[in-house]
């Protein structure tokens, strides 16, 4: 990978872990500034520091739990508070839930809402609206596999990812003449702390042999988001989902999925 020419300013959510901090760490190799967003401000502060140290690169830490519908507004504010412009916005923030919809907490799943779909949503429009006229954008969604066929026994999750998966593919074509590309990851399995935070230990797709790992999923959104993808899929494996699932019968794949998590028990 080539160092880029340009240097961006790129806001990461969910930063401190996973996709979101390999990510973070190919930025901040570019030689790209980096605001990182996550719970955890310990976390967030450590890498800030070995980023200084490793490349060089100013690293802004905000500590937000975006299952707060504020959280947005409050990271944009402390922004423009430092005249400090965003370039760059990676929303890959997001969680999942295991089980019967009858039986799961109502208050996670709320929750999961608000992070995977509404902070998502909140944060695209005040990215867009802090760019002066005439200056380029990107953004990043990280949706799913998960995004194309229905979700039993994780029927939320599945949903949130088939509304990014939308929301990002309308975006691309409302701003395509505007000079600021969207761009959507579509991965699947990846070996992060998802699986363990999702109660999807264990066997099925989370399986250890099956997963895919973090860094060579953010490499490919990486390259993906700046070349200008819309729709981005990490391996063949992941580019083959959409395809067995437009050739299924909506029946047979609903019937599917249901075994497939079933196993998970």
């Amino acid at each position: 990978m080539t160092k880029s020419k340009l240097t961006y300013t790129a806001l990461i959510t969910g930063a401190s872990g996973g996709i979101g901090l390999e990510l973070a760490e190919l930025f901040a190799q570019q030689g790209h500034n980096l605001v990182l967003v996550a719970r955890s401000e310990q976390k967030l502060e450590q890498l800030a520091l070995q980023f200084a140290v490793r490349y060089k690169v100013y690293t802004k830490v905000i500590a937000k739990d975006l299952a707060r519908p504020e959280s947005p507004g409050e990271i944009f504010r402390e922004l423009q508070q430092e005249g400090l412009g965003v370039d760059v916005l990676v929303n890959n923030a997001g969680f999942g839930n295991y089980g019967f919809f009858r039986d799961t907490e109502l208050q996670k799943e709320l929750d999961m809402m608000q992070v995977n779909m509404v902070a998502l949503t909140h944060l695209s429009k005040l990215f867009l609206q802090q760019l002066p006229p005439g200056r380029h954008g990107k953004i990043l969604n990280i949706a799913s596999t998960a995004a194309f066929p229905p979700g039993p026994l994780m029927a939320v999750y599945y949903a949130s990812k088939a509304y990014v998966l939308s929301f990002s593919e309308a975006l691309a074509a409302e701003l395509a003449d505007e000079g600021i590309t969207v761009t959507v990851l579509c991965p699947g399995a990846t070996d992060t702390d998802f699986k363990e935070n999702a109660n999807l230990e264990g066997s099925g797709p989370f399986s250890q042999a099956l997963m895919a790992d973090a860094r060579s999923v953010a490499r490919a959104a990486y390259e993906g988001l700046m070349a200008g993808k819309v729709v981005v899929f990490p391996n063949l494996k992941d580019k083959l989902t959409p395809l067995l699932v437009n050739l299924a019968p909506r029946r047979m794949l609903r019937k599917a999925v249901l075994n497939i998590q079933k196993k998970r028990q």
